[in-house]
């Protein structure tokens, strides 16, 4: 399976996908660059921007993407 068809099925089984889960989960380390090989291809990827704390108190922000909702 390449990374593409994992994430792929990572997200059409949980919704959604962030870096820290395409790291623990599936051992990706460079998801935004497959999401942009994905949507050069032609998926259709919703971007949505989250907010939260580390461990240290400091606020930071991560993308976590899934699929564009169809009408």
């Amino acid at each position: 399976m390449t990374q593409i068809e994992a994430i792929s099925k990572y997200i059409d089984d949980f919704g959604s996908i962030s870096p820290i889960e395409a790291f623990s989960d599936l051992g990706i380390t460079k998801l935004a660059t497959r999401i942009s090989e994905m949507i050069r291809d032609g998926a259709k990827i919703n971007k949505r921007v989250e907010l939260t704390t580390t461990r240290y108190g400091k606020k930071t922000h991560y993308t976590r993407y899934s699929w564009e909702r169809r009408n």
